[in-house]
């Protein structure tokens, strides 16, 4: 071996030492948890790391449990199986919010993926799941039923995906997406949050958006309901929309609801735009939703409950057929919401169709 190659052999060696000179770090390897009726759900929550599995055995689990992890998963043997329901004595806050589940992150350290699946959330005094400063939340093949307030709920969120859920018998919305519930602020950017082919029935609202941007409610289809689909804005700025309200089916939303202090009765309300700005409503199929609240009809533009109106907004391509007193209703005092190519026979006023 001559000294050239005696060098580039010291040379090789000395670089890989300096690379390898001390063992890398073992990563963390995903972990799945499995829990079982009776054991604790929160304290495998508590124990997972990010990239681990929450699993819940087939059954009964009365209790309520809360996330403040990223990227971990909870997932069920399916909602027919895998069932939440509240405790006879609630410990914790989420419970003693009246929650089921609880997704929590803020403003300045959102949680990230999370996701929750395959289970059931039933008879929570609140909320079936709520979730709040979150980013990439996945709520998928959830039932959430016969909760006092809202099925599945978020507020703070960004970029999260709400989907294949079914959603009935809740005391208001069956899915409600926000900007925030407890302040009073402009429209948040919802980052491109989808709420897509889930199946709300038997609820106050189907699906209520209110004050965000940048968010698509497609695919799902709503039925039952008080009012299939609600998309609420007002005057703070920036204003609620850029929407897409797109490839639904929203049908036969008979059910009646009493008034509160900020709406009126609802009955018969399929997709109901109010204070809401360059919103795309397209492709749904509305049909038969009938009563005669101020909200009543098949797709209808109302100004906000403070006098804003709905403005720039575009109605186009649905069909619209069997509602009542109109299958398109323009209550709104705006002249800058447009109404094309709709199949359609009555509309408020004439000619929308």
């Amino acid at each position: 071996m001559n000294r050239r190659h005696i060098a580039y052999l010291a040379c090789t060696t000395a670089v890989l030492a300096a690379g390898l000179g001390a063992a890398p770090a073992v990563g963390h390897h995903p972990t799945l948890h499995r829990v079982q009726p009776g054991q604790s759900i929160q304290k495998a929550v508590d124990a997972a790391e990010p990239g681990d599995t929450v699993l819940l055995a087939p059954g009964t689990y009365r209790q309520s449990v809360t996330i403040t992890t990223s990227d971990i998963t909870l997932r069920g043997h399916g909602a027919n199986h895998t069932v939440l329901m509240p405790a006879k004595t609630a410990k914790g806050a989420c419970a003693k919010a009246g929650n089921g589940i609880c997704v929590s992150g803020t403003d300045k350290k959102p949680l990230k993926d999370v996701g929750v699946r395959s289970l059931t959330v039933r008879g929570f005094a609140k909320n079936g799941l709520w979730a709040t400063g979150t980013e990439g939340l996945k709520v998928r093949y959830v039932t959430a039923e016969k909760n006092g307030q809202w099925g599945i709920a978020e507020e703070r969120s960004v970029h999260s995906v709400i989907s294949y859920n079914l959603t009935r018998n809740n005391g208001d919305a069956g899915l409600f997406v926000a900007n925030t519930v407890d302040t009073e602020e402009g429209a948040r950017d919802a980052r491109k949050t989808v709420v897509r082919y889930n199946k709300t029935e038997g609820n106050r609202v189907g699906v209520t958006v209110r004050r965000l941007r940048n968010l698509r409610v497609t695919h799902n289809e709503a039925t039952g309901n008080c009012a299939g689909v609600f998309v609420v804005g007002d005057e703070s700025k920036p204003r609620a929309g850029h929407l897409d309200v797109k490839y639904n089916s929203v049908h036969a939303n008979n059910k009646y609801c009493p008034k509160t202090p900020r709406l009126p009765y609802l009955q018969g309300s399929g997709i109901v735009l109010t204070g809401v700005e360059k919103t795309v409503v397209a492709y749904n199929r509305v049909d038969n939703n009938k009563g005669a609240s101020p909200l009543s009809g098949g797709i209808v533009l109302f100004k906000s409950l403070v006098g804003t109106p709905s403005e720039h907004n575009k109605i186009r391509d649905n069909l619209v057929t069997g509602n009542s007193p109109a299958d398109l209703a323009n209550r709104d005092t705006a002249k800058t919401n447009t109404f094309s190519r709709n199949t359609c026979t009555l509309s408020e006023p004439a000619g929308l169709c």
